[in-house]
């Protein structure tokens, strides 16, 4: 071989792997590119598959219609499951409920911090010792020593604001998020 077609071959080989060489590049840019685009699309699909079914968003928040429920009356809704009380207290009731001192109560609330308007009472009708719903909705329950509600399990009396008073349960009846929509109208949840 002599010199000239060494020197051609050697520039041709150059050349040819110059070429080789952005073609690798490219097909690794692409083949980087839809990996990632791969892995995000996966990973946006497993994602959203924790979202809560659109059935269970629905259930998420309740709106009720205070407006039948007279003074003295009371009404439960289900919400996520759960009964909820909700009371529409008397004059007196609400008067029971503000005299009691916060000291005499087991688990110390006040009523003004469990209730949004004074004559609106809206509690979790679950017994926070061992998860039973109290007695004291309807008409002719017993309603325990303070008026409010009683659990005849273990014998929890809880007063007009729904605080536990007597008895072995350890905390009050819940309050659950609500807020009221209009004057007559409340949306739990």
């Amino acid at each position: 071989m002599d010199k000239k077609n060494l020197n051609d071959k050697l520039v041709e080989s150059d050349k040819t792997q110059k070429v080789d060489s952005e073609k690798r590049d490219f097909l690794f840019m692409t083949t980087t590119g839809l990996a990632l685009a791969g892995g995000a699309i996966a990973a946006w699909s497993l994602i959203d598959t924790m979202n809560p079914a659109k059935d269970v968003l629905a259930l998420s928040s309740t709106e009720v219609d205070l407006s039948p429920i007279e003074s003295g009356q009371s009404l439960t809704v289900m919400w996520r499951g759960k009964p909820i009380f909700i009371r529409h207290r008397t004059k007196d009731e609400i008067k029971q409920a503000r005299n009691v001192l916060v000291d005499d109560l087991t688990h110390k609330s006040l009523d003004e911090e469990r209730v949004k308007k004074p004559e609106w009472l809206v509690v979790v009708g679950v017994c926070t010792h061992l998860g039973c719903v109290p007695l004291g909705q309807k008409v002719g329950d017993e309603k325990g020593e303070y008026g409010g509600w009683f659990c005849p399990c273990h014998g929890s009396h809880y007063d007009t604001s729904g605080r536990i008073r007597k008895g072995p349960a350890p905390l009050n009846l819940d309050v659950p998020p609500y807020e009221f929509v209009s004057d007559e109208i409340i949306k739990i949840g």
